[in-house]
């Protein structure tokens, strides 16, 4: 016949210590690894605009690739300009003939008047087309932004749930393997503590973004760790105040404030009944105890 212990009483060994120190290393290896994954997964699904022109920037880009032009042929042309200006100064001097370096000059300061109009012109299309410009690129970022939006939104709960199932799987499969009082309970623990770290980083990740970790950042986490450890106290005490009665009828306790009974009918610490009547088969039988040891009926004794 298979025979099952109390959790309580299951003593573990170092070595399934060991081993469960051990899963919860790897259980939080993998459980970051799909963290930041998801972070890939949501960029792939949620599409950010891109950067290129509109038809506004495009007109805005060609203007100012005609002025960029337009100031280049100004400065070649000014520059050409004062060499034919000093090349005929230097023939005046010298009284040398200066007819055809007159017409040089004439026809360097006419390019340098045609370069400084065109000039003139590319920064008036420049000036015309900012304003539409401006208008479509700030469109452009806003969309822009809205799907950065999206996409930190939808990583932020994707990521919630992944921690939320996490979470609530370990303590599952700790309650789970608790009721089944299986030897595996440690590893079941595992879970617990890698859930546990996990959300903490969960929580440090996106915690530092609304909050300044050397301001009031580490005080949050503190009272949200506080938070959590005094309900999962609460939780073990409400567990512990169900089976406290059968384990203190294990020890031939009084199940209501411990004081040795051995056979008594009565407990000489608090004066109260510790054997009652079977609801089913009426036989006299310990308040606390789980089943009938006559008829096999679940606890149903009442104390007086």
């Amino acid at each position: 016949m298979k025979t099952r212990s109390d959790v309580d009483d299951i003593q573990t060994t170092k070595t399934e210590k060991l081993l469960a120190v051990v899963l919860s290393a790897f259980l939080l290896l993998g459980a970051i690894w799909t963290y930041q994954k998801l972070d890939d997964v949501v960029r792939q699904h949620v599409s950010v605009p891109t950067y290129a022109s509109g038809p506004a920037g495009q007109r805005l880009q060609q203007a100012s690739g005609r002025l960029a032009q337009a100031e280049q042929e100004r400065q070649q042309a000014l520059g050409d300009l004062e060499l034919r200006r000093e090349a005929y100064r230097t023939a005046l001097e010298a009284r040398k003939p200066a007819q055809q370096l007159e017409a040089e000059y004439n026809a360097a300061q006419s390019r340098l008047q045609a370069a400084e109009r065109e000039l003139a012109a590319a920064q008036a299309d420049v000036s015309a087309a900012r304003p539409a410009a401006a208008v479509e690129q700030q469109a452009r970022s806003n969309r822009i932004d809205k799907a950065l939006d999206r996409q930190q939104r939808a990583t932020f709960f994707t990521r919630l749930g992944l921690v939320a199932f996490f979470v609530v799987g370990a303590y599952g499969l700790l309650a789970w393997m608790r009721r089944r009082t299986s030897r595996w309970f440690p590893l079941a623990g595992s879970a617990v503590v890698a859930a546990t770290v996990f959300a903490f980083v969960f929580a440090c990740d996106y915690l530092t973004d609304y909050l300044d970790p050397f301001d009031w950042g580490i005080a949050a986490i503190s009272g949200l760790g506080i938070a959590a450890t005094l309900l999962t106290y609460w939780g073990v005490e409400r567990y512990l105040i169900r089976r406290l009665p059968q384990r203190r009828v294990k020890r031939r306790e009084c199940p209501f404030c411990g004081y040795p009974v051995g056979s008594n009918v009565h407990c000489e610490g608090c004066g109260r009944d510790v054997i009652a009547d079977c609801t089913k088969c009426e036989t006299p039988r310990r308040v606390g105890t789980s089943y009938c040891g006559t008829c096999g009926a679940t606890s149903g004794a009442s104390a007086g």
